[in-house]
């Protein structure tokens, strides 16, 4: 958990239209505060980017008010805001060397040259390119262009760093690589970090919160643990990590639980996190490592069967996918151990899971949003 710190950045009731009728960003609240590494996450145009070209200032506010240091910006230039920036396509200048990139925003604000000298050694040492000054950004690989552009951001020493997208032009490998490396420079420096990406295992791998958007407004925003274990509507839990989602009736509701009536005709017991009273429509959210192949449930478990479609081997665990009262892409993670040769196409077999596993929330139809 953050300790309790200053809010750096608040937005306040703000709003967004781009023609003046549809609302890209609906009545947005939120405070970031000092010293966190925050992720806006969400699919392509749920309005995570506009946010972040608001508080940027590349583009206006229609309605509420964006504060920073606890004064309002909506009407201070970009370059008057202080705040450092990373593009996904680098933006460096290309006639220069790497060593004049990154003293470039020290020169704009007339920075003896001395201290720019120093300050450009210092942000090289930061990124681990110590001997990479004189070099062109054409001579430099992907990684190497992107730790020269966190350089520059953070060069002029900024209260507040935007990351849009930066690491989606980065191959698998280094994009992870990269994930590590910025967040180990957060930690060193301290300095407040927002960040923008699509991609969720991204979003749980470098975050402090993750704001989750969709369709303009924040659905859940909490740290990753939180966003993974207790998802609060359909949407986070089936965009947030590998979920299974069963959609069924509730039959009944006791206290923080509620018995749930699947389309195969079983009953499960489940957590009641957003649903309504009885007769009502639920989509469940359960996790794929958290059920169980077996044919010994424990008492009071949920047991519910499955046929096998398809087992995938993956290593240290397999893919087991299942067809599961109408979900045909029903997936458990079975540990690599002798169980795996007790298992083929076609079974018929049990699965259980415990109640606090299984979470109860709103319908979502139509297929799982993009990752």
């Amino acid at each position: 958990m953050i300790e309790s710190r200053q809010t750096i950045v608040k937005f306040d009731h703000v709003q967004k239209s781009y023609d003046g009728q549809a609302l890209v960003i609906k009545d947005l609240n939120l405070n970031i505060e000092t010293g966190e590494f925050l992720t806006m996450l969400g699919p392509s145009g749920s309005g995570k980017t506009t946010c972040l070209m608001m508080l940027a200032g590349f583009e206006p506010a229609t309605y509420g008010e964006i504060y920073l240091n606890n004064q309002p910006i909506n009407r201070v230039a970009p370059h008057r805001r202080g705040i450092g920036m990373v593009f996904q396509n680098y933006a460096l200048f290309p006639h220069m060397s790497v060593a004049e990139n990154l003293a470039f925003p020290l020169q704009v604000r007339k920075l003896p040259r001395a201290e720019v000298e120093t300050r450009v050694e210092r942000a090289l040492d930061m990124v681990k390119l110590p001997d990479f000054g004189s070099r062109r950004p054409a001579q430099l690989s992907g990684g190497q262009r992107q730790r020269v552009a966190v350089a520059r951001a953070l060069v002029f020493e900024p209260v507040l760093v935007l990351m849009d997208e930066p690491l989606g032009a980065l191959d698998k490998n280094l994009r992870e690589e990269m994930q590590f490396e910025i967040k180990r420079i957060h930690e060193t420096l301290g300095v407040t970090v927002v960040y923008v990406t699509h991609d969720q295992s991204e979003a749980l791998t470098m975050s402090d919160r993750i704001a989750v958007f969709n369709d303009g407004v924040i659905q859940q925003l909490a740290t990753p643990d939180v966003l993974y274990e207790q998802p609060e509507n359909a949407f986070v839990a089936r965009f947030i990590g590998e979920n299974n989602c069963l959609e069924g009736e509730v039959r009944s509701v006791d206290g923080a639980y509620c018995q749930v009536g699947l389309q195969s005709g079983e009953v499960v017991r489940a957590l009641k996190v957003k649903v309504g009273g009885e007769g009502m429509p639920t989509t469940l959210s359960l996790r794929p490592e958290r059920i169980t192949v077996t044919a010994n449930a424990k008492p009071g478990d949920n047991q519910v069967r499955g046929r096998v479609e398809e087992l995938i081997y993956l290593g240290d665990h397999i893919r087991v996918r299942l067809t599961v009262a109408g979900n045909y892409e029903f997936v458990v993670k079975v540990s690599n151990t002798q169980q795996r040769t007790s298992l083929s196409t076609g079974d018929q077999v049990q699965l259980t899971w415990a109640a606090d596993d299984c979470r109860a929330l709103d319908t979502l139809q139509g297929p799982s949003p993009a990752s």
